[in-house]
């Protein structure tokens, strides 16, 4: 069964040197993940109710940043998620179900 593995944190956040989005992606290549994608956010909130968003002239007020992985159930539980989970101290980490859809005849 195909998952989805979605994790949500903050622009700012860190891991070592590197900006946390990017210590997990760096991660998620070394662990063969199929695929990444790291997408910025305009707003949303978390746990301790503070408004993330784009403020005046473009400027970032920490934006939220999602990152989505899909792959088998078995290798995000078994290779992934032990290594990546860590990592993440505040934010959210969830799976969920996905049906992949194949790309048309000659794409």
């Amino acid at each position: 069964m195909q998952k989805l593995l979605m994790i949500l944190i903050d622009e700012n956040d860190t891991f070592g040197d590197l900006s946390l989005y990017e210590a997990i992606c760096r991660r998620l290549i070394e662990l063969g993940a199929p695929g990444v994608t790291v997408m910025t956010g305009i707003m949303g909130f978390g746990a301790n109710q503070k408004i993330h968003r784009k403020r005046l002239f473009g400027v970032p007020d920490d934006r939220p940043v999602s990152i989505m992985v899909v792959d088998d159930e078995q290798e995000l539980r078994g290779k992934i998620l032990p290594v990546v989970r860590p990592m993440v101290t505040e934010g959210l980490v969830f799976l969920a179900d996905v049906e992949v859809i194949p790309p048309a005849a000659g794409e």
